[in-house]
């Protein structure tokens, strides 16, 4: 069984909780478990509470649930201080990483389904904002600010 870092933890788990319903910490280790990921109850309840999931009461029962993208909180108590700047031209925003960080800023970004954000291109220290419309730039670039550089 491989280790994950948090990061790849973090990915892991709200991948499984958004892909059905996941009942219970037990349920959601069991299947950390079959990705290669060995993970404690506790570290599983700190990263539960660190993405914001919840767990909530439903017709067939209770579920954990991810919170809207709206909701979700800054994440630099998950990436520290990877994100070190956010600039943005005419038409497109550039976030600039610590190396080997884009990958991962750019994967949280795509998650979140921004309807700002047409898509993104990672290289190792440099991730590519591409805005759905130029219109919507100035509010694309302020939602990466909270979202990435907030403390």
């Amino acid at each position: 069984m491989t280790n994950m870092n948090k990061t790849e933890r973090i990915y892991a788990i709200r991948k499984i909780i958004a892909s059905g319903a996941v009942a219970s910490q037990e349920g959601l280790r069991l299947e950390l478990a079959r990705e290669g990921c060995k993970v404690t109850q506790a570290t599983l309840s700190r990263d539960l509470k660190d993405i914001g999931a919840a767990w909530v009461q439903g017709p067939a029962g209770g579920r954990y649930a991810l919170t809207t993208a709206g909701a979700v909180p800054p994440l630099r108590a998950l990436f520290g201080a990877s994100v070190t700047d956010i600039t943005a031209n005419e038409n497109l925003v550039l976030v600039r990483t610590l190396p080997g960080a884009a990958g991962t800023v750019a994967e949280y970004i795509d998650s979140q389904r921004f309807p700002e954000v047409l898509g993104t291109v990672a290289g190792d220290n440099t991730v590519l904002v591409i805005p759905s419309s130029v219109r919507r730039l100035a509010a694309l670039q302020k939602i990466l600010k909270v979202k990435l550089l907030s403390s």
